[in-house]
């Protein structure tokens, strides 16, 4: 595995956008982080993947890891996102490949597959919704004036204190934060290299206050393999991975057991089984 940047042609300009890759020559394989994660929630796995025969590459969005961080808030959206995305294809030269979005990554995937099909060979869409979650607009607005005042080590400290109101909290996580050495500090790292203002922009768009779009009667569109993964304890993420396991064509469910919101954490085992299936019949 090796790290590079790459300069992109995103959104509003060009954003500078730190990858992961592994197995270069191989078929192309994109793996997008979800909100305050990065390229690292999948690094683990890019050498085991590159022997099977991909080039799979993890990026750090923007606003995010070792990427570029905008000042603007107007420079984070779904859109921008999604843009940002199919810019990274131009930039490693591939003219197709297959994908994998988690969480907010999956809404951005959901979006630039909708955007431009051509490109994609076939999707995967994990622990991710085809709209905003339902979330307490008063915590919204506090993390939101918390991350533009004080910064993410005070939103951090802020979610400690409500940690029971966190729609992510589940048993699996628990057990993960116990059983894992470093993990607590691994999910630190993330958030603490996260943008102030990308959280303050992404935070209301991901919980319907500035962005409220439903994909779902789009998805039906979708003409690819496709994967719909989700943990048996992310109860936000259970319903939609449901409905849009439904509504694309062929579309096949995997429910992962003993597993929440970040599956290849919680419970690997099984969501490796899951993927390298899918990634072999393709």
């Amino acid at each position: 595995m090796i790290e590079r940047s790459l300069e992109v042609e995103g959104h509003g300009g060009a954003v500078t956008l730190t990858v992961a890759e592994a197995g270069h020559g191989g078929r192309p394989l994109l793996l997008v982080h979800g909100f305050t994660g990065a390229k690292e929630d999948f690094t683990e796995w890019l050498d085991v993947l590159a022997e099977l025969g991909w080039h799979v590459v993890a990026p750090d969005q923007r606003g995010h890891g070792a990427s570029s961080h905008p000042a603007e808030e107007a420079a984070y959206s779904l859109d921008a996102y999604a843009t940002d995305l199919l810019a990274l294809l131009d930039a490693l030269e591939w003219e197709r490949t297959t994908v994998l979005g988690h969480s907010m990554g999956g809404m951005v995937v959901q979006m630039a597959v909708l955007r431009a099909p051509v490109r994609f060979e076939a999707l995967v869409l994990m622990n991710t919704s085809h709209r905003s979650l339902r979330v307490d607009p008063g915590l919204v607005e506090l993390g939101v004036a918390i991350a533009r005042a004080e910064g993410m080590a005070a939103v951090m400290a802020a979610q400690d204190a409500v940690a029971e109101a966190d729609p992510l909290t589940s048993g699996a996580r628990e057990r993960a934060l116990a059983s894992r050495e470093g993990y607590r500090e691994f999910g630190e790292r993330k958030m603490l290299a996260s943008s102030p203002a990308m959280y303050a922009a992404m935070l209301p768009a991901l919980t319907g206050a500035t962005d409220d779009r439903d994909r779902l009667p789009h998805l039906e569109a979708v003409d690819m393999p496709t994967l719909v993964l989700v943990g048996d304890e992310d109860e936000p993420f259970l319903g939609p991975s449901h409905r849009m396991a439904a509504v694309i064509p062929g579309a096949e469910l995997v429910v992962i057991p003993g597993a929440g919101h970040s599956p290849q954490f919680e419970n690997p085992a099984d969501w490796w089984a899951a993927l390298n299936e899918f990634l072999t019949r393709l």
